[in-house]
């Protein structure tokens, strides 16, 4: 009976692969917080080549700034796309001189990323460092700690199951109570926010608010 059980569920597992062309799940955010002293965070994995992430960003830094919460910022570059994991690695550099700076850079990427490719992406980022008075050193990553970190995001994405990006989340500081809610439809973001700011727990009495304040989590 066992032996049947076990070639049914194989035998429904094949079918549903041949009709779909694939079984797909979505990402698992449970492992995803808010900032220290946050009750909500919009987190988001991003790749500075995809096209969805820079259609996304404004809207994401948009709600942010509305709700007053913090935006998480992971990076996730993609196989396929040739110069996004040279990119992210140049925003952590950015990083290192201002959390606004970084955040620029990417917004500044995003909007001129349709005229950006491997060839003549340095070209954009030394506009970018002259602009803000931000050199690039001639070693821009001597010890490797810029792609490090990169690449621990990247980790941290395939290990919870990222299959596109950008994916987008909405946490809350409550436990199992306010679960991670992937944002699957960012016309509905703000609904997801303000339903989770309802069930967050209240903030402390002497935490500091954070308006939506780029955090870069486990970048340390």
């Amino acid at each position: 009976m066992n032996k049947l059980i076990t070639f049914f569920i194989r035998t429904s597992a094949l079918l549903a692969v041949a009709v779909s062309g694939s079984v797909s799940y979505g990402a698992d955010g449970s492992s995803l917080k808010p900032p220290p002293g946050a009750r909500v965070a919009i987190v988001v994995f991003e790749d500075l080549e995809c096209p969805d992430c820079a259609r996304a960003y404004p809207q994401v830094w948009e709600a942010a700034k509305k709700y007053g919460i913090p935006v998480v910022l992971h990076d996730f570059p993609l196989n396929q796309h040739p110069w996004s994991f040279d990119a992210a690695v140049f925003a952590r550099y950015f990083d290192t001189k201002s959390q606004k700076l970084g955040d620029d850079f990417r917004g500044y990427i995003f909007q001129n990323q349709v005229q950006i490719n491997k060839q003549n992406l340095r070209q954009y980022v030394d506009k970018f460092a002259g602009d803000n008075k931000a050199p690039i050193p001639f070693v821009l990553d001597p010890d490797g700690k810029l792609k490090g970190k990169v690449v621990a995001d990247r980790d941290m994405g395939t290990q919870i199951g990222l299959a596109h990006t950008p994916t987008i989340f909405v946490v809350g500081n409550g436990g199992a109570a306010t679960p991670a809610v992937e944002v699957e439809d960012r016309a509905k973001l703000n609904e997801i926010i303000e339903a989770m700011l309802q069930k967050a727990a209240p903030p402390a009495k002497n935490a500091v608010p954070k308006k939506g304040t780029a955090k870069k989590a486990a970048k340390k």
